[in-house]
C-alpha cells in the first residue's frame, strides 16, 4: 500500500520529508507548549504550563481528577483555546495559522477520543473515509482501498468495514476509531484514554498495537491515560499534570520524585503490580 500512502501525502499537500528527524536527542520538539494558562471562569486549571513532546516518542499524560488532562489535549489539537501561552506543533504556532494552514496541520495529526467518536450513521469503512474525502483529492476507488488497509492495520477483520459502530464491541469501536485517526498517515497520534473500558486482555492487546504502529509508522504518540500498565509497558516518558503545571520524566525518574501525589500514584499497590507485571 506504499503507493496509496504516497498518494495520500501528495493529495493532502504534506509529505513525510518535512517531518522532524526521529532522533529525539538531536531534534526539535514536535509539540512545544509555553506559559499555558487555562481558566474556566475564576478556576485556573493550568498556570504557566510548559511541555515538550519529542519526535518518535510515546508520551503518557497522567494526573488527578480536575488537572485538565483531556483539556490540554484539546488545546494542543486546536479544539479549545487557552487563556494565555503559546502552542507550537510541527514548528507552527497553532494560534497564528490561517484557515488553510490550520487545515494542513490538522491533516498531519490523528486523534482517538475515549469513546471512539465514530459517526453512528456511517459504517466503519465510511468513517475511515471521512478524513480522506475531506483532506485529499483521491478517487473513490483508492479512498475505499486505503480504508480497507487502515482497517486491517488496526487488527479488525475484513467484514468489520461494512458494520455500523453499534454492531461492534467496545474494543472494536476503539480500533475503528484508531483506523480513522491513521487514515491520513499522521505525524502525531493523540489518544484520550485509549484503554478505558477494556478488560485487561483487551487493554494489553491495544497497548501492543499502539507500540507496534508507533514503531512501524514512526509516529509520535501523545496519550492521556490513567492505565498504569500502559505507562509502564509502552511509554518512553510520562508527563504528570500537578499543581497546575507539569513534571516530565522517565518512569524511573518519577519513581524517585518525592511529590506526595506522584509517590502515592506510582508506589501504591496498583503501581507496584504494574511494574511487577512488566518485569
Amino acid at each position: 500500500m506504499a503507493v496509496g500512502n504516497a498518494h495520500i501525502r501528495s493529495a493532502a499537500g504534506e509529505g513525510r520529508d518535512s517531518r522532524p528527524a526521529p532522533d529525539a536527542a538531536a531534534a526539535e520538539p514536535v509539540i512545544r507548549v509555553r506559559g499555558l494558562v487555562t481558566r474556566f471562569g475564576r478556576q485556573v486549571i493550568h498556570d504557566g504550563l510548559d511541555l515538550d513532546v519529542m519526535p518518535g516518542e510515546v508520551l503518557g499524560v497522567v494526573g488527578g481528577s480536575g488537572t485538565g488532562k483531556s483539556v490540554l489535549l484539546k488545546e494542543i489539537v486546536g479544539l479549545m483555546r487557552p487563556a494565555a501561552g503559546t502552542i507550537e506543533m510541527l514548528g507552527r504556532d497553532t494560534m497564528r495559522l490561517s484557515a488553510r494552514e490550520d487545515r494542513a496541520l490538522k491533516a498531519r495529526t490523528g486523534v482517538l477520543f475515549q469513546d471512539g467518536a465514530l459517526f453512528s450513521s456511517l459504517t466503519v469503512a465510511e468513517n475511515v473515509m471521512v478524513p480522506l474525502k475531506e483532506h485529499t483529492a483521491l478517487p473513490p476507488d483508492l479512498i475505499a482501498e486505503v480504508a480497507r488497509v487502515k482497517i486491517a492495520m488496526v487488527g479488525l477483520p475484513p467484514n468489520a468495514g461494512a458494520k455500523y459502530p453499534s454492531e461492534l464491541s467496545g474494543g472494536m469501536r476503539k480500533r475503528a476509531g484508531l483506523a480513522r485517526a491513521l487514515a491520513l498517515d499522521p505525524a502525531i497520534l493523540f489518544l484520550d484514554e485509549p484503554t478505558a473500558g477494556l478488560d485487561p486482555i483487551g487493554a494489553a492487546a491495544f497497548d501492543r498495537l499502539i507500540r507496534n504502529l508507533q514503531g512501524s509508522l514512526g509516529l509520535t504518540v501523545y496519550m492521556v491515560t490513567h492505565d498504569l500498565d500502559s505507562l509502564t509497558s509502552i511509554c518512553d516518558r510520562i508527563a504528570v499534570l500537578i499543581d497546575k503545571k507539569v513534571r516530565v520524566g522517565t518512569l524511573d525518574a518519577l519513581l524517585r520524585d518525592d511529590h506526595p501525589w506522584i509517590r502515592d500514584y506510582f508506589h501504591g499497590p496498583r503501581g507496584r503490580a504494574a511494574r511487577r507485571a512488566e518485569a
